[in-house]
């Protein structure tokens, strides 16, 4: 059913959630696995000039990491090889064309999942992604108080 499986990372506690059911969903179906993670070039331009090297710098410690994580958590798993990739540009418009690109069956993303009034608030990355691609997306929640690690270091 599966034979290509993106798993779209940030490093967050969710994308975490994500990669570990996608890795047991591909293993399943023994797909190859692409790790994906985005520079957010719209954060990058948006950052004052003085201080947007420290950014950029800091986005490419937090993708090498996230990445990272996939293939361990793979290998952990006794699975096979990951293919890993690092795009620029809007994060739900290349994570969409990179699994095009590789004709994925799956992508998965992890999403914060907001709550009480914030529920039905737009413009989320998972959400851009879950409504306009055109192959199925599982999105994984990070749980409420779960600490995210990733995010805390950069």
């Amino acid at each position: 059913m599966f034979d290509t499986v993106v798993i779209a990372t940030d490093g967050s506690g969710s994308a975490q959630r994500a990669v570990e059911a996608a890795l047991d969903l591909a293993a399943k179906f023994d797909a190859t696995v692409h790790a994906l993670y985005v520079v957010d070039e719209g954060e990058v331009e948006s950052t004052p000039d003085d201080v947007r090297d420290v950014l950029e710098r800091a986005l490419a410690t937090t993708g090498g990491r996230a990445l990272t994580f996939v293939r361990e958590a793979a290998q952990a798993d006794g699975d096979g090889d990951v293919v890993t990739a690092v795009r620029h540009g809007d994060p739900a418009d290349e994570i969409r064309t990179y699994a095009e690109d590789v004709d994925a069956d799956l992508i998965a993303t992890g999403t914060r999942g907001r709550h009480g009034d914030h529920g039905f608030l737009l413009g989320s990355v998972a959400e851009e992604i879950v409504r306009h691609a055109p192959m199925p997306v599982l999105s994984v929640r990070q749980l409420e108080g779960e600490a995210n690690p990733e995010r805390q270091e950069v």
